[in-house]
């Protein structure tokens, strides 16, 4: 099964949507104060860790700022193509300088769920005493790059149901891609009794269809059910579900499908924008209200299209496409537990950054037509 995804890493040129010119790229504004503070931090947060790395760790860890190993981030539990530090060989204070990276890359909440989901994965060993398959720590973190001030530099955890890409350039920050999962997805008894997550994702989904009128849902649902029988095999992996745009897809192209947000009412494009924020805010505040700015000025040119039920309790995937942000949420047949059809109970989740802003590689090569780097300074690519 893994066949299917694994593929040679190729040139990267980002999510494409059809109709787009060669080399389209998005306008990010300059960077503030805020950027830069919170860039510096990260940055501050990541010099912290590698302090208190043995040589030998340092040197696993690291990665040429264009290496390909960026691309093969994969989110099942068996570790293939893997590279840097596995977190489960570090001591508590260093793993804890790594949750001090984590904390500084992502808002209070986007850290609470990556480290929610964590901790689920580890209580996944006590429910099926699989430890060579799950756990708490089997999560693989890599630098790209040497942090410091004017370089270009990155890291990124990969492991089961979280996989996170952070890149700095030229004081802003980059989160994507991103992909976060889990199941379970709620925990009612044992040592994480009441842990929750995806449910705001879950749920501004749901807020965002009921808001349309039945015209509206007609044409934005392609499929009334996503459930194993009702679906043909391309829809039904194992790891990929309904996901189109999950690992080794960096060079996808897209096209808008199902309603368009030029015919939504205000209410209706509150409650996108609702939708989109949710992901959005996994990111940094500094980050994702210049997210937010960009998707607003593109509302008009975003879609979305949904699988499935959105009258009870029947799974659904769901595709948000704009010029500037990809998301999709997909329900799971279980891997863990042994349900055949999609549940609430197995959730993966996903966003990227159309138009070669994945990676920060827009921001970068900006950055590199801007100014002069023939004497050999870092890049994440050329």
């Amino acid at each position: 099964m893994y066949e299917a995804i694994i593929k040679p890493v190729r040139p990267f040129t980002g999510v494409k949507l059809t109709g787009d010119s060669p080399g389209q790229t998005t306008s990010w504004p300059p960077p503030g104060p805020a950027d830069r503070a919170t860039a510096a931090a990260i940055t501050d947060a990541i010099r912290a860790l590698l302090e208190v790395l043995d040589d030998d760790q340092r040197r696993r860890i690291s990665y040429p700022a264009d290496a390909p190993q960026w691309q093969t981030w994969l989110n099942t539990h068996p570790n293939i193509v893997r590279q840097g530090v596995i977190l489960e060989e570090l001591s508590g204070s260093q793993r804890d300088r790594v949750l001090s990276l984590m904390e500084a890359s992502l808002s209070k909440r986007g850290f609470q769920q990556a480290r929610d989901i964590m901790r689920i994965n580890g209580y996944l060993v006590e429910l099926t005493g699989r430890d060579e398959d799950f756990g708490e720590w089997p999560y693989f973190l890599t630098v790209f790059g040497v942090p410091g001030e004017g370089a270009s530099w990155g890291w990124q955890l990969d492991g089961h149901h979280l996989n996170l890409n952070v890149v700095v350039a030229d004081g802003r920050v980059v989160t994507t891609p991103a992909f976060m999962g889990s199941e379970p997805t709620t925990l009612t008894s044992g040592p994480l009794a009441g842990t929750t997550v995806l449910r705001a994702e879950h749920e501004a989904g749901l807020r965002f269809m009921r808001s349309l009128d039945a015209e509206q849902q007609a044409v934005a649902i392609s499929r009334p059910s996503i459930r194993t029988a009702d679906l043909p095999s391309e829809l039904t992996h194992l790891i990929n579900g309904r996901t189109q745009a999950g690992p080794f897809t960096d060079s996808l192209e897209m096209a808008h499908e199902g309603v368009l947000g030029s015919d939504l009412d205000g209410r209706q494009r509150r409650a996108l924008k609702d939708a989109i924020s949710t992901y959005l805010h996994w990111s940094p505040p500094t980050n994702a209200a210049v997210r937010e700015a960009l998707v607003n000025e593109h509302l008009d040119q975003t879609s979305v299209t949904w699988m499935g039920d959105v009258t009870d309790r029947g799974p659904f995937y769901y595709r948000i496409l704009s010029p500037v942000v990809l998301i999709e949420f997909d329900h799971h047949a279980g891997t863990v537990f042994d349900n055949p059809d999609p549940s609430w109970h197995h959730i993966h989740t996903l966003v990227r950054t159309p138009r070669g802003g994945d990676y920060g590689v827009d921001l970068i090569r900006r950055h590199h037509e801007q100014y002069d780097h023939s004497d050999g300074g870092h890049r994440l690519w050329t």
